[in-house]
């Protein structure tokens, strides 16, 4: 079994003066609140900082967290919030600590720009990471090592995985949850957050983009996505797509992608892809039955695209997942 399947898997998330507390209550939200309705073993959350002292958070208030960086390090999943100044220099303490962690195997977390902890402590050299798109630059200046990515959600290594801007930090927890207990669980615990298991498209969605009004075209859009849901197994053409919202092709598509950040196509593989996790999970139907149960016209096809999305086959993830 996994270690980050074992009953009292830890995790441990860092506080420290001058932090905002969005994402810091996003992590205890996702693995401090406990959850028996899930039947799964959960997590063991530790919430730690460099000092016993009290830290002043934003928002006029002051919070102490009861364990100290041996703790923090010694968790199974470690994870750092946005840093307060991506400029200031990362406590050596704090450095020593992640190195620490991940030298015997730990996963290392960032949110935002708790990016630049990780970077500071050598970890993100030489690989792809990302931040807050406000953010990539800078990273990209102060460790030029990094291969940022300001386009996506959030970025996994395995051993060490980023995200970008504070809310894409739940994004990621998700995804810690979706690899630890499968999509059937990480689905559970998205719905009690009222979130979606999962969000199309990346960070480009966001960059400096005019707030505009929800118009009539927007009700179309999620007319047709709610009738795609319904008929994944079926073919769904962007014509299909934009008949069910009344509108040309062409005006559909840039409708969608103004919406969604991602093109038709690509969300409707995406839903597939989703869609098939379950069923890989609790089935034992072929593989090539479940590609064809979500809609994928060829067996190649649903392996293709599944394996570009998760980076593993869908045979090696129901392996992997597969509850008996």
């Amino acid at each position: 079994m996994r270690r980050d399947l074992l009953s009292g898997a830890t995790v441990s998330v860092l506080a420290f003066d001058g932090m905002a507390p969005f994402e810091l209550g996003a992590v205890v939200e996702v693995f401090g609140l406990p959850r028996p309705e899930l039947d799964v073993p959960w997590y063991d959350l530790r919430v730690c900082a460099e000092t016993t002292e009290p830290l002043r958070i934003v928002g006029g208030f002051t919070m102490s967290a009861r364990h100290g960086l041996d703790v923090f390090a010694a968790a199974d999943t470690v994870i750092v919030p946005g840093v307060a100044d991506v400029r200031a220099e990362v406590s050596p303490a704090v450095v020593a600590a992640l190195r620490t962690a991940h030298a015997r195997g730990a996963r290392v977390v960032s949110i935002c720009s708790g990016a630049f902890a990780l970077a500071a402590a050598g970890l993100l050299d030489g690989r792809e990471a990302t931040t807050h798109w406000k953010y990539a630059g800078l990273l990209r200046t102060l460790h030029p090592r990094v291969r940022v990515n300001p386009d996506v959600l959030y970025v996994d290594h395995g051993d060490v995985l980023t995200s970008a801007g504070s809310a894409a930090g739940l994004d990621l927890c998700l995804h810690l949850v979706r690899k630890d207990h499968g999509a059937k669980i990480a689905n559970a615990v998205a719905r009690r957050l009222v979130i979606p298991p999962h969000r199309e498209g990346g960070q480009a969605q966001f960059i400096e983009a005019q707030v505009r009004d929800m118009g009539e075209e927007d009700d179309a859009i999620a007319r047709s996505m709610a009738w795609a849901l319904a008929n994944l197994a079926e073919p769904i053409t962007v014509a299909a797509l934009a008949r069910e919202a009344r509108m040309a092709p062409r005006t559909y598509i840039r409708h969608f992608t103004r919406r969604t950040g991602t093109s038709p196509i690509r969300w409707i593989i995406t839903q597939r892809i989703n869609a098939s996790l379950p069923l890989l999970e609790s089935s034992t139907a072929p593989v090539e039955e479940v590609g064809a149960a979500v809609g994928f016209e060829s067996p190649a096809t649903f392996r293709h695209h599944f394996t570009r999305a998760v980076r593993t086959s869908p045979s090696a993830y129901r392996k992997a997942f597969h509850r008996a």
